[in-house]
């Protein structure tokens, strides 16, 4: 199909929620494809539909490494079913080259959605997978949400932006994350013990 333009951070379109797709019709499928293409030429692990600029429920994956074949995962209208487990995910996105930080998540997701071909499916993924953690970015584009809006370190996601010539936090868009907060806060303990006794 075709590489498409990968919208940047600071459009405004990112923060809309996308749309339902109500057919599997031969548009979407050439968007799915499309999506496709365009994850394989930037080496990303995923992308969703707003990011090449169509405002519909549609995302792609795949965390495939090395010598694995490819194994593209596309999701259509998903719904995040069942969620909980927290762990501490460093990201990037394509909206924001070269630019990462550590976000919360939840470790533990349930998805359900149609296949490129209409067919619904449910899937699991579980223990802070990089599928875990990917569903839960994609679908967060889906619904205006993005990866900096779970930030962990408000002042080492301001400096990452700032040295990618990327507009600032929106500081109004931060989550307040009450159900995932007492573990990640447990985890920073843990972390921060660990690197203690390396030094």
């Amino acid at each position: 199909m075709s590489i498409r333009k990968v919208v940047k951070y600071g459009t405004p379109s990112l923060r809309e929620p996308s749309k339902e797709v109500h057919k599997v019709s031969q548009k979407v499928k050439s968007i799915v494809e499309d999506l496709l293409d365009t994850m394989y030429k930037e080496n990303g692990v995923g992308l969703a539909a707003p990011q090449i600029g169509e405002n519909l429920r549609i995302f792609v994956i795949d965390v495939s490494t090395g010598d694995e074949p490819l194994n593209p995962m596309v999701f259509i209208n998903p719904k995040i079913i069942k969620k909980s487990g927290a762990v501490i995910s460093h990201e990037g996105c394509l909206s924001f080259p070269e630019a990462f930080t550590d976000v919360k998540r939840y470790a533990n997701v349930m998805v359900k959605a149609l296949d490129r071909n209409g067919r619904s499916f449910v899937l699991e993924a579980k223990d802070g997978t990089l599928l875990a953690r990917c569903i839960q970015h994609e679908f967060d584009h889906l619904n205006g949400v993005l990866f900096i809006d779970h930030v962990i370190n408000r002042f080492d996601a301001e400096a990452q932006l700032s040295e990618h010539n990327l507009p600032p936090l929106e500081l109004d868009k931060i989550l307040e994350e009450p159900e995932l907060e007492p573990e990640i806060e447990k985890l920073l303990e843990e972390k921060t013990k660990q690197e203690e006794k390396q030094k």
